[in-house]
């Protein structure tokens, strides 16, 4: 199969499985696990962040951040397609007792600039109005295809919210995929937000994990959080130890994936019933439309599991995401794939 549902669905590399077999380990609960200690530190130290921690999941490690950024009874400032707001179920409010303000981004690409933010704040406000009490962005922006915060964008975002009192927290799931389409470092997109989720589990790889990262303080509450929401793992250094190798090995092999996303959508473009713009695919995530082929997402997707080739979508909308065990044959081969889908009658 060509799995293009996801970069969650890589497979750890001989390095990784060797990495994890010969972990050194301890029990994390204690903070006595070595391994995760060297995966949080060098986390921290690539970030530029004062500490780090080791998550099962990103929605954990979202949820965590908005948890210790709010209140109960307040609003989280969100673009509409967010993570967060879409698809970890409506844990801020389940969690945190808050909830999200989405606003549109006024130019579609998901990105919010201040003027799109400030339009859903409530700060100063009538005591009967929900306040607001954190911003959260995604770079890059799932659900908007892989767009990108640029520096300036996200330092602009976290000066102005910071001047109105408001942390900042960044969904940076595929931060390492955003930086190398931009040509900056994590750490330069990174540093202006009050904290940062990352995920090892996708581009870069890793069978389970992501980070949270932020100040010191921050993520010693942040741990016994953790630990509350059922976090709080014993010899986790089995895990950790792959996702020092995704840490490591694999950013500087993202711009393949980029590659081949890019070719992908350049194929979907001159296929008749599909409504991409190539341009706009920068990253390793490819969304296109096939309204016009008169068929739905499902049935595009599971026409193609019959060739072989695993997609995502909903409405008619498909979704087709890059990684490392996807090669540029692949690629072609689910373009014939697509084709064959699209046109046969």
């Amino acid at each position: 199969m060509i799995d293009l549902r996801s970069d969650t669905v890589t497979k750890p590399t001989p390095a990784m499985r060797r990495a994890m077999a010969e972990a050194e380990v301890g029990d994390d609960v204690y903070g006595e696990d070595p391994t995760v200690n060297r995966l949080q530190e060098r986390a921290a130290e690539i970030f530029g962040k004062e500490a780090a921690l080791f998550v099962p999941t990103g929605s954990m490690g979202n949820q965590i951040a908005v948890k210790l950024h709010t209140r109960p009874g307040s609003e989280v400032v969100i673009e509409e397609r967010g993570h967060i707001f879409n698809y970890e179920m409506a844990a801020m409010a389940a969690v945190s007792g808050t909830i999200a303000r989405p606003v549109k981004s006024s130019d579609g690409t998901g990105v919010l600039t201040w003027d799109d933010i400030s339009a859903g704040l409530r700060v100063h406000t009538a005591y009967y109005l929900a306040p607001t009490a954190l911003v959260a962005i995604e770079n890059s922006h799932n659900l908007a295809g892989g767009t990108l915060y640029t520096r300036g964008r996200t330092e602009d975002v976290c000066e102005r919210a910071h001047a109105a009192g408001l942390p900042v927290h960044l969904d940076g799931a595929r931060i390492f995929n955003a930086a190398t389409a931009l040509n900056e470092t994590v750490a330069a997109l990174a540093r202006p937000a009050d904290s940062v989720m990352f995920c090892l589990s996708k581009g870069l790889g890793a069978p389970v994990g992501s980070m949270l990262l932020g100040t010191r303080a921050f993520i010693d509450e942040a741990r016994a959080w953790r630990k509350l929401l059922g976090g709080g793992m014993r010899q986790v250094g089995v895990l950790a130890a792959a996702g020092l190798v995704a840490l490591e090995e694999t950013p500087p092999k993202l711009h393949e994936d980029h590659a081949n996303a890019r070719r992908l959508a350049e194929g979907l473009a001159e296929i008749p019933g599909v409504k991409i713009d190539p341009e706009r695919v920068v990253t390793n995530i490819v969304i296109f439309d096939v309204a016009a082929a008169g068929l739905d997402a499902a049935a595009v997707s599971a026409r193609l599991a019959e060739h072989n080739v695993l997609a995502a979508g909903a409405g008619t909308s498909i979704r087709m995401v890059t990684h490392y065990d996807v090669s540029r044959a692949d690629i072609e081969t689910a373009l014939v794939a697509i084709q064959e889908v699209l046109t046969a009658r």
